[in-house]
């Protein structure tokens, strides 16, 4: 089965005024097939996600929201979960129901990526954000059997070349997640000190580089308190996350 993306230029070049056998030629399809197409079916109403897969369409190459792809690539890699044994492959986010603004910027990237409809089921303290499709797959080649802190995370080079370009956009989905902002209060000689500080929790070493080497791209100072958590507390360290980052709501 040839690409939906192969038919719609060779019907593109018919109606334009080219022959079969031109539109032929150009797509690299045998003569009958574009025939068959042009003169006796219709162009498909619908094409589903096939269409929107950037990974799927050379002629694209990138996603046409490269911004909400990092910010819903964050998300995914800290509560995100892909469901490839069911018949179509579903990509569930859970948001806790404490931070509404949340969920609508989860389903919002969704639709941004690649959803063509998305659902909001409950859950006990959270809402899967969640879409059926059948390339969700391509997006998001992390995906595997099991927890992600038991496998390998490792980012494709077109995945980090996105991060780069959108790095602060990937921070906020990845803090979004199993992140926080919050008041520190310290006592230190009797007196007591208060400020913002950003927290970044994740048992996967893996993801847990990836935080750190998104915060050194935009040259964040951070440190482990734990093995598996992260600390930016600095003031101007605070200052730069808040710019990408900021509390969630």
């Amino acid at each position: 089965m040839h690409p939906p993306e192969i038919r719609a230029r060779a019907r593109s070049l018919y109606l334009a005024g080219a022959t079969v056998a031109e539109a032929a030629r150009a797509v690299g399809v045998s003569y009958p097939t574009v025939r068959h197409w042009c003169k006796d079916r219709p162009e498909p109403k619908q094409h589903g996600t096939a269409i929107r897969c950037f990974r799927c369409r050379p002629e694209v190459g990138n996603p046409t929201d490269p911004a909400h792809y990092a910010y819903l690539l964050g998300l995914y890699l800290g509560d995100g979960h892909l469901v490839i044994t069911a018949r179509v492959p579903v990509l569930r986010i859970y948001c806790a129901d404490s931070w509404p603004d949340l969920i609508t910027a989860c389903e919002n990237a969704m639709k941004a990526v690649l959803a063509t409809s998305v659902q909001r089921v409950q859950k006990q303290g959270c809402v899967a954000v969640q879409s059926y499709g059948n390339h969700w797959p391509c997006l998001f080649p992390q995906h595997g059997p099991g927890k992600k802190h038991e496998r390998p995370i490792v980012l494709t080079d077109w995945q980090r070349k996105i991060v780069e370009a959108h790095v602060g956009d990937f921070l906020r989905g990845l803090f979004h997640s199993d992140g926080c902002r919050f008041t520190n209060r310290v006592t230190v000689r009797g007196k007591e000190y208060v400020y913002p500080r950003y927290m970044f929790s994740n048992r996967s070493t893996d993801i847990m580089e990836l935080c750190q080497w998104a915060l050194d791209l935009l040259g964040i100072a951070w440190r482990m308190n734990l093995p598996w958590s992260l600390s930016v507390a600095r003031r101007d360290a605070v200052a730069a996350l808040d710019r990408h980052v900021g509390p969630k709501s």
